[in-house]
């Protein structure tokens, strides 16, 4: 296991879930390491709030139990994702909209450094702010297309990681993405999505 520059860990997916199923339950921390802060992310863009921990640690438990069931040689974050959303789903039924909202945009930016200490501060402040933007214009989204401009954007998954992540069809994903980032045009200045539109053509 090593660290990515901006704090990422990367993983041995593989390896450390063959160690799991032969029986070295301590592989599973590896795992659990790498993956925290973006399921966390989900967790709270999804409306989880102040329930994000709780959440992510249901989320991870349940994962565990189930990994028999994980299919080898695909990747373990789209798996575990889906897992979180369907948690965060369940935890969200049971609580106002309004808690859900207020924790956000917090859990969202503090989960995980997500711009390298050794960054221009100038461009760390600008990325900062578009990301606090596009954050906040998440509430004017309905659930679906709030879910998918989360993947896509904030964890920045591929169209094919989203489609596994949320269970939609690929298709579903592209059409979603689109109506969502015409509403977000009409509510951010041009600039914001500006890094990741040419992503989703």
């Amino acid at each position: 296991m090593r660290t990515r520059e901006g704090g990422r860990i990367d993983v041995d997916e593989a390896a450390a879930i063959a160690r799991v199923r032969a029986g070295e339950a301590e592989a599973y921390a590896e795992l659990v390491r790498a993956h925290t802060a973006p399921a966390l992310r989900v967790a709270a863009a999804f409306g989880a709030g102040a329930d994000a921990e709780d959440v992510v640690q249901s989320a991870f438990f349940k994962a565990y139990c189930t990994l028999g069931r994980f299919r080898d040689g695909s990747p373990f974050r789209p798996w575990l994702i889906r897992i979180v959303v369907n948690e965060t789903r369940n935890t969200v039924r049971s609580s106002a909209r309004h808690r859900a909202a207020t924790g956000r945009e917090a859990a969202l930016t503090e989960a995980e450094p997500l711009i390298p200490e050794s960054a221009d501060p100038a461009v760390a402040a600008v990325e900062e702010e578009r990301r606090a933007q596009l954050t906040a214009a998440l509430d004017e989204l309905s659930e679906e297309h709030r879910q998918v401009v989360t993947c896509r954007y904030l964890l920045e998954m591929d169209e094919a990681e989203t489609a596994a992540a949320l269970g939609w069809a690929r298709g579903t994903v592209k059409s979603r993405l689109n109506r969502a980032l015409r509403k977000l045009g009409r509510i951010l200045p041009p600039d914001v999505l500006g890094g990741g539109e040419k992503e989703h053509e």
